[in-house]
């Protein structure tokens, strides 16, 4: 009996116990479809994270008070960073062209009998041009609103729709903590960055935040949550680091361990790279075991099938099946079950990206080698765990089983 023969075999047996065969590939339906799914989503977050750090702009630099290690140690972040070190290294680092430092605080924001917990971000006038931010309404705040102590606010995109509605804000009074604020003007809408939602945020002078909102919390100055400074251009970047990190060693006479950390674009990247990557390969693995559950789920189904099946093992034996026939039809049968389940669960996997895709803001992908991967994976699952039923069904004694029957 040739190849073409068993297949033709395997599949009216497998047709004529339509339920059996849909639950034993079940397994297999499942864990491709969690695989491909799993490592689209994971490719997606990968793809939304370096999306919205490349917004910040490709020369950003970001100095970070408190060392790595303290960071990685403590919620409380220590306050060893003020404006005094962004104005230095405005006027003294060569490789940047801009500075903008940023003291975050959450408030309650009152507009008429509307009120809010928000995000009051204190910056300099530069924020905009280093931060790559656009203005849809109005005007930023100016050096002079900031050396005055101007009380005038900049609004996020959807902190304007929440507050005001339909009503132009421009011109309009807020209240943070009992001091009023003029609207002046509403950024674009952006999103994200840093875990920090501009959309949703008010912006103010700093020098006003740190007198009217937040008060002086450092005896060395107005404290700073960071400095982001932009450099010249990607080039002056490993210029721009080495200069400023001497700069606020020499600030901070530091002779041991710095107390703040800076860190590029590229350096976020990288550690974003690493802990995706891993994520996406974690969630995999868990994916993956469903598979293995999958083709134990074969193995015992064909077991059963065996045990069922063994008058006609019996019989085929007696007409002159050898030992290779018996063996190859149920290696066939189990290997058309997986392989079955593999194509299914692929088109249930992609269908499940493409719905996180229109319905999340994750540009989860479709990855060919995850495809190719879950489906040869499938495949070999069930040649793997139809081989102990398909020799126990070959090594039937052919007297035996039709006594049996």
């Amino acid at each position: 009996m040739n190849i073409l023969e068993s297949v033709k075999m395997a599949g009216k047996t497998l047709l004529s116990n339509k339920l059996r065969s849909g639950l034993t590939m079940l397994g297999i339906v499942i864990g491709n479809a969690s695989v491909i799914t799993m490592i689209g989503i994971g490719e997606g977050g990968q793809k939304f994270v370096t999306k919205q750090l490349e917004s910040l702009g490709p020369n950003v630099l970001f100095v970070v008070p408190g060392s790595q290690d303290t960071q990685r140690a403590t919620f409380d972040v220590p306050k060893t960073l003020v404006l005094e070190d962004a104005e230095a290294i405005a006027s003294q680092v060569p490789t940047i062209v801009g500075v903008a430092p940023e003291q975050n605080s959450n408030q309650i924001v009152n507009y008429r009998n509307k009120n809010t917990n928000i995000n009051i971000i204190g910056t300099s006038a530069s924020f905009p041009v280093v931060r790559d931010f656009k203005i849809a309404k109005g005007r930023f705040f100016t050096d002079i609103d900031n050396k005055r102590n101007n009380q005038v606010a900049v609004l996020g995109h959807d902190l304007v729709e929440r507050l005001f509605g339909s009503v132009n804000p421009i011109g309009q009074q807020l209240r943070i903590k009992n001091a009023s604020f003029q609207v002046i003007g509403v950024l674009e809408a952006k999103g994200s960055n840093l875990g920090v939602n501009y959309d949703e945020a008010v912006l103010v002078p700093i020098t006003t935040a740190a007198n009217r909102i937040v008060g002086r919390t450092s005896p060395y100055g107005i404290h700073l949550t960071y400095i982001v400074a932009a450099a010249k251009n990607a080039t002056s970047m490993d210029a721009a680091k080495f200069q400023i990190t001497n700069l606020i060693r020499l600030r901070h006479k530091i002779i041991n361990e710095d107390d703040f950390s800076v860190e590029s674009q590229k350096d976020a990247l990288q550690t974003v790279d690493q802990i995706t990557g891993a994520l996406t390969i974690m969630l995999a693995a868990i994916a993956g075991i469903s598979l293995f559950v999958g083709g134990i789920g074969i193995m015992n189904i064909m077991l059963v099938s065996v045990t069922e099946r063994t008058q006609e093992i019996g019989l085929r034996k007696a007409l002159g099946a050898t030992q290779q026939n018996i063996l190859l039809q149920f290696m066939i049968e189990a290997v058309i079950v997986s392989a079955t389940g593999g194509f299914i669960g692929t088109a249930i996997g992609v269908t499940g990206i493409l719905l996180v895709r229109a319905l999340t803001p994750l540009e989860a992908g479709i990855s060919p080698v995850a495809i190719v991967t879950a489906l040869g994976v499938s495949g070999s699952i069930g040649l793997f765990f139809g081989v102990v039923p398909a020799r126990r069904a070959a090594k039937l004694d052919p007297i035996v089983a039709l006594r049996s029957a």
